[in-house]
């Protein structure tokens, strides 16, 4: 009777491998529609940030240094930002590629304000470059 019930569990082993592989295939597949998603949520959100007019009367927007620009202008900051006004207030978004995928023990990213563009450079030797495997605009 044992011996039985053994012999109808059994599945093949062909069986089985199919079966693993449909399985991994399907994870594999989930994770990478979760890689995906989490990168544009990621993108979607990292890059800008938003300053309320402090007055609905105001005739222009006041940014983070105190200065005021007119309503409907548009800049550039210091850091590699372009900015808007408009009623509501400022939006700025980063206009420089960011280093995300690095050695960040070993590397240190360096902005350069004048062309707007990241250097990633070994700590020890800040002469020699790292490499970047992804960049975040």
């Amino acid at each position: 009777m044992v011996c039985g019930l053994i012999k109808q569990h059994k599945v093949n082993w062909r069986e089985k491998e199919a079966m693993s592989s449909k399985f991994i295939s399907t994870q594999n597949a989930l994770l990478g529609s979760f890689v995906v998603l989490a990168t544009f949520v990621t993108l979607c959100n990292a890059q800008c940030y938003f300053i309320p007019n402090e007055s609905s009367t105001s005739n222009g927007c006041k940014d983070l240094n105190g200065v005021t620009h007119q309503l409907k202008s548009d800049w550039e900051t210091d850091n590699c930002e372009s900015c808007h006004c408009d009623d509501g207030g400022i939006e700025c978004c980063n206009t420089a590629a960011i280093p995300m995928d690095y050695d960040r023990d070993k590397c240190q990213a360096v902005l350069n304000k004048k062309t707007c563009t990241y250097t990633v450079l070994e700590k020890k030797n800040p002469l020699k470059t790292c490499t970047v495997k992804a960049w975040v605009l």
